[in-house]
Parts: structure tokens; sequence; C-alpha cells
């Protein structure tokens, strides 16, 4: 046999391999993508599942750090008699620190609009107290500091932490 006769022989083979498999491909392609969507359709569901709890649980969360972190509450837990200022704004501080830290990671299970309307009233109550501190002087005791901040609380007109906790209830809702 001539080495000219078997690349040719090769060569064909390989060109009828491959128009058999185009062949095959193209008869079965809806079969396969309609396959590839039911997994898809299919791991949605049982990711919805899974992740639902998570999301709820996140939403509970986060309405427990805003009451947390709002002024009256805040106060009333960390307030202890004859404090100095900068050892409440101190305190203060460190708590709305360390509880939005502790709830960061729920950030991934609700909606980028209402974490960022959460971040700006963390930054918000930080900047109100450090606020306040400024417009008081130095020797004063932590009840003068309180008086302030829920004065402050009170000249607004609506509630930014029940806006807030409104906010995260919408966003339960269209969960369901």
């Amino acid at each position: 046999m001539n080495i000219q006769q078997v690349l040719a022989d090769i060569i064909i083979l390989f060109a009828g391999i491959f128009i058999a498999l185009v062949a095959v491909y193209y008869i079965l392609k809806n079969d396969i993508q309609r396959f590839f969507n039911l997994k898809t359709t299919e791991l949605n569901k049982e990711s919805r599942a899974h992740i639902l709890p998570l999301r709820l649980q996140a939403h509970e969360r986060l309405i427990i750090f805003i009451d947390r972190i709002n002024p009256p509450n805040l106060l009333v837990r960390l307030h202890q008699q004859g404090i100095a200022i900068a050892t409440l704004q101190a305190g203060i501080l460190n708590e709305i620190r360390s509880e939005y830290q502790h709830n960061i990671t729920q950030q991934l299970y609700i909606d980028s609009v209402t974490w960022g309307v959460v971040r700006k009233l963390k930054d918000d109550t930080i900047a109100m107290v450090n606020n306040a501190v400024q417009g008081l002087p130095a020797d004063v005791n932590g009840i003068e500091l309180s008086k302030a901040i829920l004065q402050h609380m009170a000249s607004i007109d609506e509630n930014p932490y029940d806006l807030t906790i409104e906010l995260i209830k919408k966003d339960i809702h269209r969960l369901f």
C-alpha cells in the first residue's frame, strides 16, 4: 500500500466520523438543551428552598441590629449613673461598630439597596453621637449626652430607624 492511499483513507475516516458527530449533535441538540434546562430549574428550586430561610434570618437579624442601635434602646443599655461623656461616647460607638461587624455578612442575603440604607443608618447614628458630643462641654456627664441625643431624635419628623425597619419588611414581603 502506498502512503498516499493510507493518508487519504485516514482523512476520509476522520471526515466521516466528524460528519456523523455533527449529525448526531443536531439530532439530539433539543434533547440536550431540554436536559440542561430541566437540571437548572431543579437546582434553582433546591437553592431557593435552602436560601429562603437564610434570607429570612438575615432580615430578622438586621431588624434586631437596627433596634439595638436605635439611640433610646442603646442609651438605656449603656448608661450608668455618673458615667463620663467620653466613656459613654466610646461605649456607644463601640457597641454600634460591634453590632455592625456581627451582622456584616447579612448583606449576602438582602437587597443591595436595603443594605446601603442599613449601612447609612449606622454611619448616621455614629455621626449623630459625635455631633452631640461636640456640642457639649467636656466636663458634663453622660446624662447630658443622652439628653442631647434624645432631643435630636425628637426633632426628627420621621424616625429613620422605623423607616429602615419598614424597608426591610417590604423586602421580606417581596420574597413571597
